[in-house]
């Protein structure tokens, strides 16, 4: 009997210790399978070392699928950013408060826009960053400035019209309190017949809005130039020139498909009669890092030429010259039968600092007829003291005192050669 109690004590003692063997198995399995994997959470959960929101389960596999298709990954507010203020947003967008910085969005059908950017605000918005640029056309306004005018131009190729829309202009200077201004519109180099706009009352920043159409052929368009010339009324009828823009139509590419809004400052008319052979009006710079000097050839007025037809080309010649001895030379593009004629054409000459007292420039305006030679109209050397005086030898020392700034002035051309 004993030895048959002995044998099924042992038997149960082994069979308890197989199922303890086999628990203990399948726990170590379960909590290796579970490292290895990851669980959803199911309610709300907050945790203090991460200061993180999670939703619910059917929010969160709503929000995985939305993201699944738009590739688009949810954020988590960091704790960086717990207790700040947030902006107000729109379009229903949940916002994080102060009150309540682990608040919950409610579940429900949401747009394409809230699925992609998510429940949660992640950090503040600086609006400034998403604005688009500035226009400061109506804003900044130079020292100086006497207004500015804008206007569009568009060509049509079939019916041979040149379309100008005057647009505004701002910022008027009139010589009296109050302004009524209009504005002239010329196709140079026919400086005898023009265009007007209305006449606006009262106002220094008239809007125009007016269309004007020229009659001008696609081989002559480029050696055109508009001119625009802003008056203003006053209570004798009497017209005052406030202002004018000069726009060559040389560089510009004009189209039917392709209008051009533009805007320029208003400059003064020279008034000062001409001289006895004309004058030149240009711009000087020079870049001292980069050795480099700039010639801006902008206008003459008032030429002599021996000729006045369409078959005279007049051009002006940049020279540089140092110890009078010829360096390099450029010429602008001839205009057509104008003793007004337009260039803006800007030149660049290699020139070392230690050269400016000993260099020069020489401008020569030249007028040539088909079949015959060139004949010079005037000419205007700019330079140090060693070769000029007067107003030739202002405008190259503000060029030098003023580096890398545009001098512009006018000169008197003489025949001297």
């Amino acid at each position: 009997t004993e030895r048959a109690v002995a044998v099924a004590g042992g038997i149960i003692g082994g069979i308890l210790l197989f199922v303890l063997i086999g628990i203990t198995a399948c726990l170590l399995w379960k909590k290796f399978c579970h490292l290895l994997s990851y669980e959803k959470l199911t309610s709300p959960v907050k945790t203090t070392n991460a200061n993180a929101v999670f939703q619910d389960q059917s929010t969160s596999e709503i929000q995985l699928k939305s993201t699944s298709r738009s590739r688009s990954v949810p954020f988590i507010v960091p704790p960086t950013l717990h207790g700040r203020d947030w902006i107000n947003l729109t379009n229903e967008e949940q916002v994080q408060e102060d009150s309540d910085p682990y608040m919950v969005p409610q579940s429900g059908p949401r747009s394409s826009f809230h699925s992609l950017a998510g429940a949660y605000v992640v950090g503040t918005i600086n609006p400034e960053l998403y604005k688009f640029p500035e226009d400061k056309s109506e804003t900044d306004f130079p020292e100086g400035n006497i207004g500015r005018l804008w206007f569009s131009v568009e060509y049509e190729q079939e019916s041979e019209r040149l379309l100008v829309s005057l647009i505004k202009v701002r910022k008027l200077q009139p010589p009296a309190d109050s302004c009524s201004p209009f504005v002239k519109i010329y196709l140079l180099p026919d400086e005898r017949s023009y265009l007007q706009s209305k006449t606006k009352r009262k106002t220094l920043n008239p809007q125009f809005d007016e269309n004007f159409v020229f009659q001008v052929s696609s081989k002559m368009l480029l050696q055109r130039t508009l001119k625009f010339l802003v008056y203003h009324v006053d209570k004798q009828k009497k017209h005052h020139l406030l202002g004018q823009v000069v726009f060559p139509l040389k560089n510009e590419t004009l189209t039917d498909d392709n209008k051009l809004v533009i805007w320029r400052d208003l400059e003064k008319e020279n008034l000062e009669p001409p001289s006895d052979y004309g004058d030149i009006q240009f711009s000087l710079s020079y870049n001292d890092y980069l050795g480099r000097l700039t010639v801006v050839v902008l206008r003459a007025r008032g030429l002599k030429l021996q000729e006045e037809s369409h078959a005279v080309s007049v051009y002006v010649k940049v020279s540089l010259m140092n110890h009078n001895k010829f360096i390099k030379s450029k010429k602008t593009a001839a205009v057509l039968g104008s003793p007004n004629p337009v260039y803006n054409e800007t030149f660049s000459f290699k020139t070392d600092q230690t050269e400016l007292d000993t260099a020069s420039l020489s401008l020569s305006v030249l007028q040539s007829i088909k079949g015959e030679r060139t004949h010079l109209l005037g000419r205007v050397v700019v330079g140090p003291f060693m070769y000029t005086r007067g107003k030739e030898l202002e405008h190259w020392n503000e060029m030098i005192n003023k580096p890398k700034e545009l001098v512009k002035r006018w000169h008197a051309l003489c025949h001297s050669t």
